[in-house]
């Protein structure tokens, strides 16, 4: 294999015979090869690495994506609860260069964005590697290229050699699962909202939810409507705001008033406006924060939980809140304040992480602790030696479209004038000897 990769120094790397003899050169092994690819290798066939795939496309630059599922936007098909709607309006939850069809609702469903995402994998005829779990990265500094290891069906082992690598895994690759004293004990089902699909399953059950995000509270919401008695672990502070107001989306009317005045600002009228609208939350256990929110999302990158109905189920008694969890024991929860009760089933609203540090060995642009880009936003998507980040900001699918634009036109400058160098040798006398 090293033999190979060092044919592909130098400039034949850009011609595509040498890339296909060089493809039938290395088949000879049944359960482990070596492909060199031509344009940028994506990670990631979420609406990250679809965002990125369609702009290089625009521009005529080829990419492939490798993704670890057997679907596109796997989190979303297969990880998602069914009465999920997009927090945000579709105006600022579009991935570029296409819109949401117009008869679609201001927050679209779990079903009518998976059908957008599949029509605009379709349009632009993006079509990754399926199964491809990429067991490692590193940047080879001899050859000048990125080295990606992967692992297929079958136990099929691909070495991809790649000029730039564009990390899509995103923010929500793996499920955080938080330990808990007694775990064995419980004897209930205990899941991660991963897992979670309806309230059906629990009909008539008393249900604990742990953590108290758009998920918790929307989960709780779900169970309600099915006759299940749920209760909210809530540990933290947390911002609620109405998803809506003044007949504008919360976000949109933030982003406006934004343009005129200061955030600490902006933060007092959506607050004054939460009171208004929603009373004050901390009579039922849920106590805000003492940084507005969106402060708060700047500097931690929590977001406020948009409120959709579940408010309404807590101040009515339907959905109780609790403390934190000192530990479980059969069909038992025991609480901090000392208070016990019983549940026969747990779901973990806790959330997910990245999965970059597992898997990429980068030293400079990801942090090792939380797998993010360690530069700010919005200069987190370009590292050294042609790596670049995709989806990482803590801004949604707005954040993620920034990335994918910036990521495009610098991959596409790096693109022609490469071109440009072997177009120009092409050109020169070449020796006869």
């Amino acid at each position: 294999m090293d033999s190979y990769l060092r044919e592909i120094e130098g400039k034949q790397a850009n011609d595509p015979l040498f890339i296909e003899k060089m493809n039938k050169k290395n088949s000879s092994s049944s359960n482990e090869r070596c492909l060199w690819i031509p344009g940028p290798l994506i990670v990631g066939a979420g609406p990250s690495g679809l965002a990125v795939a369609a702009y290089l496309k625009q521009k005529g630059v080829p990419s492939l994506i490798l993704e670890r599922s057997n679907c596109i936007a796997s989190l979303w098909k297969l990880k998602t609860y069914d009465r999920l709607r997009l927090h945000l309006p579709k105006q600022v939850s579009e991935l570029p260069l296409m819109k949401f069809p117009a008869g679609f609702p201001t927050y679209p469903t779990k079903q009518q964005f998976i059908e957008y995402l599949e029509s605009y994998s379709e349009k632009f005829d993006i079509r990754p590697w399926f199964n491809e779990t990429v067991k490692h990265a590193e940047f080879d500094g001899t050859l000048g290229f990125w080295r990606v290891r992967s692992e297929g069906k079958g136990g099929m082992v691909t070495e991809f050699v790649c000029r730039w690598l564009i990390v899509a895994t995103g923010e929500n690759a793996e499920a955080v699962v938080p330990e808990m004293e007694g775990v064995g004990e419980f004897g209930g089902s205990i899941k991660h909202t991963s897992f979670y699909k309806s309230g059906e399953e629990f009909r008539g059950k008393k249900v604990l939810v742990v953590g108290c995000g758009n998920s918790g509270m929307e989960i709780c919401l779900d169970l309600c409507n099915h006759d299940a008695a749920p209760s909210i672990v809530v540990r933290d502070s947390v911002h609620i705001l109405p998803r809506d107001m003044l007949g504008k989306s919360t976000f949109g009317l933030s982003m406006w008033l934004l343009k005129w005045l200061p955030m600490q600002l902006v933060d007092c009228i959506l607050l004054i406006m939460s009171w208004l609208l929603l009373g004050d939350t901390a009579r039922f256990g849920l106590i805000r924060p003492r940084v507005g929110p969106l402060e708060l999302k700047k500097l931690s990158g929590k977001t406020p939980v948009l409120d959709v109905g579940a408010l309404a189920k807590i101040k009515r008694g339907d959905i109780k809140v609790c403390p934190g969890i000192k530990r479980l024991k059969r069909y038992t929860v025991e609480f901090i304040d000392g208070k016990i009760e019983n549940f026969d089933a747990i779901i973990l609203a806790t959330g997910y992480k990245s999965n970059v540090p597992y898997w990429l060995k980068d030293k400079d642009m990801f942090s090792k602790k939380d797998g993010y880009p360690m530069k700010p936003f919005p200069n987190g998507w370009k590292g050294e030696n042609g790596l670049y980040a995709v989806g990482f900001t803590k801004r949604g699918l707005l954040g993620a479209s920034m990335d994918a634009k910036n990521i495009a036109q610098d991959i596409e400058w790096c693109w022609k004038s490469e071109a440009k160098h072997t177009f120009a040798f092409a050109l020169l006398p070449q020796s006869k000897s």
